[in-house]
């Protein structure tokens, strides 16, 4: 039977009406947050640029007071994902590339996070932690750093926030043998055979990786925490770098995202050579000229945002208990001899200077760097790719403060129990020695529980340790009385953060320093027997996650037998030689606390001394540039009619200007270009590349005038096809203008 047009019209308009009311109640419900999902949490993932000065600021981590910043090997990161039930309580992590996070920055960033979400983020659910790299800037506490880093940590976790939907998250772990070797391993031996016997390495190998997967988006990123030191690149390296985990991070991601360009039949492109070089000759260099300060952000290869709205791909590599743990792992020698270092001192005939430790790269440390990242990005991926067991259960947090300078903590040996107390801080006289990662200077040698006459003479002129602070330290000689040192403030804090996330299964110890491998250990085995001891934490098998360097620093911990050796890491257990059982105590209580869902005491607030803090870093006053020259002009160009493969540098230099001018937050200094059509080019990698260095130098330390030069190592499956450089820059002027410029190199052919 067939119905009248105007019943087929009416009952059309029904069901549009019925659409339109659907759509709205739906679109209200979003708005509203009361969409019921599958999915047991909100996750969100964020990333943005820390990268900060590049230029004239001393690089954090080796104490080198020769190793200043002039370049780029690839841009630091801030990376942080967020958790939360849908109606109920929620986490933030983030992870630096910087050597490690810190309290100041962390008080800021939580005051930033108030004014724009209320109580939402406060410091009991946020932590930040560093990965350690020793070749990013110093001076968090000087403006020109702190500011980016908190800026950087802001927007990154505001991305984290604006990118909340439902999704799930999936855990696994896996081991990673050849990441990591122990460089105190004679401060490792003094722990009990019967404790050491438990475990196959004097490292951890063990890789523990989150996977985050949107649920229309499908996966959105990935966590994981393995430890090892940042000091691949070494101590005399300037160029700012994220050290091996940076590096992996920087793999992973573009492993996702598959960056890259069409690949063309190496064989045919033979064919075509001569063509590809009569192209690049018509494409000599340009002037430098006039820029916009957003330039180059727009040319950076990677967009913080998908076209499609699909937010990229975000991987951090996060670090663990990772303070006796290297990545140079062909050993230590010395440099005179090519021998092993002495194995109880590290030394080569009594001194320090000379004992170096090797990279799988030696002696090229960007290869070391680019190996050791390469190592946990493979690993990573295959638990990536492999991952079966979903998260489930209640996000949950605890946060205290807690005074490590005289802290009463009970220990237990065979059944007896005694109290003891923690030290106010000091470092010991091996500190000074350093590690084969970054030896020290003059006479001072690791493993020395005596000292040395002399420098007590002149460790006294800056303070005079009192006899109970000696006693307290033992077998420590006291080299710096740090804390009680309090001018122009404190040397180093009494008062430190300890937290515990918790995220269904995955338990993550936020420690403010360095645990050794033996010490993560313990730490985390007394944590795991407080939650297990619960017949209401019903996990079958809970990833207990040493989250290493987080929310401030307070040097290392090692365990009690680790500390009478007085390696590196025992003299700069700040806290003497029960710190690591402190610790223990305070996260056992945190632990209960959170399996009896009770709140624990805030504790006494660290002291915020931003306002004292003393800016070293002058100005830039001017930048010059030769007569008849333009910013940005080449002065040393790329060979004309030159033919590169992969594996081979490509050079050019320009007269440029002081970095500080423009930091180039979330933009580039450095570009390569390709040729894809007449006149088409378009970015194909910047300074946020691993394979590109953006090098910037002076011609003597006053000097005004500076040049930039780009170096391409080319990588391996690289497109072929003509190829330029191009940079950007910001000098200044007389009058404090800031003018901002970019020029581009010849051409040249990739085959």
């Amino acid at each position: 039977m067939e119905f009248p047009s105007f019943y087929r019209l009416n009952v059309w308009r029904a069901c549009a009406n019925m659409r339109v009311w659907t759509l709205f109640l739906l679109l209200l419900l979003l708005e509203t947050g009361f969409v019921c999902s599958s999915s047991d949490y909100l996750v969100g993932l964020g990333s943005y640029d820390i990268t900060g000065p590049a230029a004239d600021v001393n690089m954090m981590g080796y104490a080198n007071t020769g190793q200043t910043a002039s370049g780029i090997h690839f841009r630091l990161r801030a990376r942080a994902f967020i958790v939360s039930e849908p109606k109920g309580k929620r986490v933030v992590f983030v992870n630096l590339d910087a050597c490690m996070a810190s309290q100041i920055v962390k008080i800021k960033l939580i005051e930033r996070l108030k004014e724009r979400y209320g109580d939402l983020y406060t410091e009991n659910n946020v932590a930040i932690s560093g990965i350690h790299t020793h070749a990013g800037p110093g001076g968090y506490l000087q403006y020109v750093s702190f500011d980016v880093i908190v800026d950087g940590i802001e927007k990154c976790i505001i991305q984290a926030h604006e990118n909340l939907r439902p999704g799930s998250i999936f855990v696994n772990k896996g081991e990673l043998l050849d990441a990591g070797v122990n460089r105190s391993p004679s401060a490792y031996l003094n722990n009990p055979a019967a404790e050491r016997r438990n475990y196959k390495y004097n490292v951890d190998t063990e890789m523990t990786l989150l996977k985050f997967v949107d649920d229309e988006w499908g996966p959105v990123g990935s966590f994981n925490w393995f430890p090892t030191h940042g000091t691949s690149m070494s101590r005399t390296n300037s160029l700012i770098s994220g050290d091996n985990k940076g590096a992996a991070a920087r793999f992973m991601e573009d492993w996702f995202e598959q960056k890259g360009y069409e690949k063309t039949d190496s064989a045919k492109i033979e064919d075509v050579e001569h063509e590809l070089l009569e192209i690049a000759t018509s494409f000599q260099s340009s002037p430098g000229r006039s820029a916009t300060k957003t330039s180059s952000v727009s040319k950076r290869v990677r967009a913080a945002q998908r076209k499609d709205g699909k937010p990229r791909f975000v991987s951090a590599f996060c670090q663990s208990n990772c303070g006796d743990v290297s990545p140079n792992v062909l050993g230590a020698f010395c440099i005179d001899t090519g021998l092993p270092c002495d194995f109880n001192h590290s030394t080569c005939g009594g001194k320090n200077e000379l004992c170096y430790s090797r990279g799988p790269g030696y002696p090229d440390e960007f290869e070391s760097t680019r190996i050791i990242g390469e190592r946990q990005f493979r690993k990573a991926v295959d638990l990536f790719n492999t991952v079966d067991e979903e998260i489930e259960g209640e996000v949950d947090f605890r946060h205290t403060y807690i005074d490590f300078s005289q802290l009463e903590v009970t220990v237990s040996d065979e059944g007896d129990s005694e109290v003891v107390k923690t030290c106010p801080a000091a470092m010991g006289f091996a500190f000074a020695a350093g590690t084969t990662d970054g030896p020290g200077a003059f006479d001072f040698t690791q493993g020395d529980d005596k000292g040395n006459p002399f420098w007590k003479l002149v460790r006294d002129l800056l303070k005079t340790p009192t006899k109970e602070q000696i006693d307290c330290h033992q077998t420590k000689p006291i080299l710096l009385d740090t804390g009680e040192m309090k001018k122009p403030y404190d040397w180093a804090p009494s008062i430190l953060p300890i937290q515990i996330i918790r995220i269904g299964q995955l338990v993550l110890l936020c420690v403010p320093g360095e645990f050794t491998t033996m010490a993560g250990r313990r730490l985390r085995d007394a944590v795991k027997t407080v939650l297990t001891s619960e017949e209401d934490f019903e996990l079958d098998d809970i990833y207990i996650v040493i989250a290493g360097l987080s929310n401030t620093y307070s040097q290392y911990v090692t365990t009690y037998e680790e500390y009478q050796v007085q390696r590196y890491e025992g003299a700069s257990t700040l806290y003497g030689p029960h710190t690591l059982s402190a610790y223990i105590q305070e996260f056992k209580k945190l632990a209960m606390a959170l399996i009896n869902d009770e709140q624990v005491e805030p504790g006494p607030q660290p002291p915020d001394l931003f306002e004292k803090q003393i800016g070293l870093l002058p100005p830039v006053v001017v930048d010059g540039i030769p007569l008849g020259v333009n910013f940005g002009d080449v002065c040393a160009d790329v060979p004309q009619n030159s033919s590169f493969k992969s594996g081979e540098m490509v050079t050019a230099s320009f007269w440029s200007a002081c970095p500080r001018n423009d930091l180039m937050t979330e933009g580039t200094f450095a570009l390569v270009e390709f040729l894809q059509e007449k006149d088409d080019w378009i970015p194909a990698y910047d300074d946020d590349d691993f394979c590109l260095r953006y090098k910037w130098s002076r011609p003597y330390k006053l000097s005004s005038r500076s040049r930039a030069t780009l170096e391409w190592r080319i990588p391996e499956g690289v497109t072929p096809g003509v190829y330029r450089f191009r940079h950007f820059g910001a000098a200044k002027g007389l009058f404090g203008s800031i003018h901002h410029f970019t020029a581009s190199s010849s051409a040249f052919v990739v085959t």
